[in-house]
């Protein structure tokens, strides 16, 4: 009763293979770009109607419609709820975590965004994924790494100290010896935003042995890069 039946209908057909061939090449990638809309449109108790269709473009061949997804699923995310998110969602955004570095990017850009809408518990089982953006197809896509610290510096607050120091304290130590300087800059922020986690949570113990690794892998260098790294730390903190 929302909109008519067979103006929904011509929308679901975007995905026949058909009509890319006789219509247009990327008539799949306008469908997956207007998908959240039609979702907010539809609301949630009508999600059944649009579910076979996003997974469709979520299996897409072209990299070009995954990516458009990966890029708004925290959106569809809010519209349809932490149940509809934890059970329809969250496989596809797995799977985007493992796909191309130009899929993953969406998903990476914002990942706070959608972790902070699931449960604790679920939540929780990314801290054993989120070391895998360290590594990209590309060595040279610096801007995946840049963009990296800069959502742990906000993913921070989703976890508890002894998390925090298990897991995400590894990946901001290694991107502070990153080769590109920018990388290393926010990653300095990131470590910085670490301590102050530690310490406004009254994890002292915590901190003070962050504090001090930070001293013995960069105070401590033979490097130079090393020793200004941690000059750098002390100044942004």
């Amino acid at each position: 009763d929302i909109i008519p039946q067979p103006l929904l209908d011509q929308y679901l057909s975007m995905t026949d293979p058909a009509r890319a061939q006789t219509v247009d090449t990327e008539i799949a990638k306008h469908c997956a770009y207007s998908l959240p809309g039609v979702a907010l449109t539809l609301g949630r108790q009508n999600w059944h109607c649009l579910k076979d269709t996003y997974e469709t473009l979520a299996s897409d061949v072209q990299w070009k419609v995954r990516r458009t997804l990966a890029f708004s699923i925290h959106e569809l995310a809010v519209i349809l709820g932490d149940q509809l998110t934890a059970a329809d969602l969250v496989p596809i955004f797995n799977g985007f975590l493992k796909d191309l570095d130009e899929v993953r990017i969406g998903v990476l850009k914002h990942l706070y965004d959608f972790l902070k809408l699931l449960h604790a518990d679920k939540r929780r089982e990314y801290l054993y994924q989120l070391q895998e953006f360290v590594v990209t197809d590309n060595s040279r896509n610096w801007r995946f790494r840049y963009e990296l610290a800069e959502q742990l510096i906000l993913i921070l607050e989703l976890y508890n100290p002894n998390d925090v120091y298990d897991y995400l304290r590894h990946i901001a130590l290694t991107l502070c010896s990153d080769k590109v300087s920018e990388v290393r800059w926010i990653s300095f922020k990131l470590v910085v935003a670490i301590l102050q986690k530690f310490y406004a949570n009254s994890a002292n113990a915590l901190g003070l042995n962050f504090i001090n690794e930070l001293v013995v892998r960069f105070r401590h260098s033979s490097k130079w890069v090393g020793r200004q790294a941690f000059a750098f730390i002390c100044q942004v903190g």
